[in-house]
């Protein structure tokens, strides 16, 4: 049976997690792949010209599924060169990669922003 639109599972699940976690997602990279309802990244088509869209708007970091890894022969070598393939297999790799921060997946304390800003605010001088 064919299917649409399952080429947006990492990232929108990604996009959860980051909403979920009060923790920014890199704004460095491209991802396309199914999710299963286990964690685990499914292929997906059109490699070739999701990559070189990414590439085209200057993002040269990608995460795609390992099952997609033979699709990379279809992109030209000029252009591979410059792209940073992250190949992923479960969730777990994607958000090592997409909540990079020092090598750590720390989420923030959802009201950080909020008690810093109170923090200033009351060891500032009235004005």
């Amino acid at each position: 049976i064919p299917k649409d639109g399952p080429s947006a599972g990492i990232t929108l699940t990604t996009a959860l997690v980051s909403l979920l976690t009060n923790t920014p997602v890199r704004n460095d990279i491209a991802m396309t792949g199914e999710v299963t309802l286990q964690g685990r990244v499914l292929p997906v088509g059109g490699i070739r010209e999701k990559c070189l869209a990414a590439l085209n708007l200057g993002i040269t970091n990608i995460i795609i599924p390992m099952a997609c890894a033979k699709d990379l022969e279809d992109i030209p070598q000029v252009f591979k060169d410059k792209i940073n393939f992250i190949l992923a297999e479960n969730l777990d790799e994607v958000f090592a990669v997409a909540f990079e921060k020092s090598g750590n997946f720390t989420a923030r304390k959802p009201n950080e922003k909020k008690e810093a800003a109170k923090k200033q605010k009351a060891n500032s001088p009235a004005a």
